[in-house]
């Protein structure tokens, strides 16, 4: 591994360091304060300058996440909300979207807000307002590597309703500059259910500014959502302005790939971020590019269906389903790159 710019190994790191959480570490903690009281968080550093934090109580979503300092994910205005706060109407999920490095969006509907079958659903879902059971935190070397694991199980449920969980792995390891996500969705319950499932990750200033753009692994088709969206700009960040109205691109990547990779990449400063995913386990990715004075944000979102609801997915035939006891499993990896040297 390569750590402080020398490669060394195990026996190295041993002789050096009589504590591990000096230099690669998870640490558990409850922010106080605000709507963010009672939020538990596992914040995670890997000795690359990689920080970032996982929160349990939020369904084990991915928070703010940092490089050598430098911010890479966005925090909207809302700040980390506590689930106490969770409105679940219309946009209302809004008022408690900190967006962040991940934002996870379903269980069993993500999307605009819609009536699905005489069920009103709000925007977006609710496993990422749901506090996570049985989580756990482990630092241990695996052969040359140290690695640190975090876990946690959510489960979105309701009487005579679904019940779905959600078992998600975090890992990295020391001098890493990356983290990966692995997640188990499982029907726990005896009755078929809709399954849809969005990775919203969330990058901002300066990772995304007017010296930045995006490449995506090709061949790939792109579309707007809305009839304003302009395509030929789709890849390019632009200065933040007033009255920017957000703009959602559809990228459908060519599944044979196995993998698709995106870039953000700011050429100035050479530096970026990438989110790598699997096309046959999320067969779209939607952009959301929003260069507004009041969010200036990009987000990555890789999904199992589009973003325009569950009840459009129901009428075009297109819903996916978990049959009783089925599981579905989707990784993620999201890192830096850094050009810097």
């Amino acid at each position: 591994m390569k750590l402080f710019g020398k490669e060394v190994d195990k026996d190295y790191i041993r002789k050096h360091f009589n504590n591990m959480d000096a230099v690669a570490d998870a640490r558990e903690s409850v922010l106080t304060g605000g709507k963010s009281e009672g939020v538990r968080t596992i914040d995670v550093k890997t000795g690359s300058g990689l920080r970032f934090s996982v929160l349990p109580t939020r369904g084990m979503d991915v928070v703010c996440a940092e490089y050598q300092g430098i911010p890479l994910s966005y925090l909207s205005k809302t700040g980390v909300v506590h689930p106490a706060y969770f409105e679940k109407d219309g946009l209302n999920f809004l008022r408690g979207f900190f967006c962040g490095l991940i934002t996870t969006c379903g269980l069993t509907y993500m999307g605009p807000p819609c009536n699905d079958e005489g069920t009103e659903l709000g925007l977006h879902g609710r496993i990422s307002n749901t506090p996570a059971e049985s989580c756990s935190v482990d630092k241990s070397w695996n052969g040359n590597d140290y690695e640190i694991t975090v876990q946690g199980k959510a489960r979105e449920s309701s009487v005579f309703g679904e019940n779905m969980t959600l078992t998600r792995k975090i890992t990295t390891s020391l001098g890493s500059s990356s983290l990966k996500v692995h997640d188990v969705i499982e029907n726990e319950g005896f009755k078929e259910q809709p399954l849809m499932v969005l990775y919203h990750c969330n990058f901002g200033y300066p990772i995304v500014s007017p010296d930045s753009h995006i490449t995506i692994s090709e061949p790939y088709t792109v579309k707007a959502r809305d009839e304003e969206g302009e395509v030929d700009k789709c890849l390019v960040m632009e200065e933040p302005r007033t009255g920017y109205n957000e703009q959602v691109f559809i990228h459908t990547v060519d599944p044979s790939r196995g993998s698709c990779t995106v870039k953000i990449f700011n050429e100035a400063l050479k530096l970026g971020v990438y989110v790598k995913y699997n096309p046959l386990q999320l067969p779209y990715m939607s952009e959301w590019k929003v260069m507004d004075c009041d969010e200036y944000v990009v987000g990555i979102e890789p999904s199992t269906w589009t973003v325009f609801g569950r009840e459009e997915a129901r009428k075009r035939n297109e819903l996916l389903f978990l049959k009783p006891g089925e599981k579905k499993e989707i990784d993620l990896e999201l890192g830096v790159i850094d050009e810097r040297r």
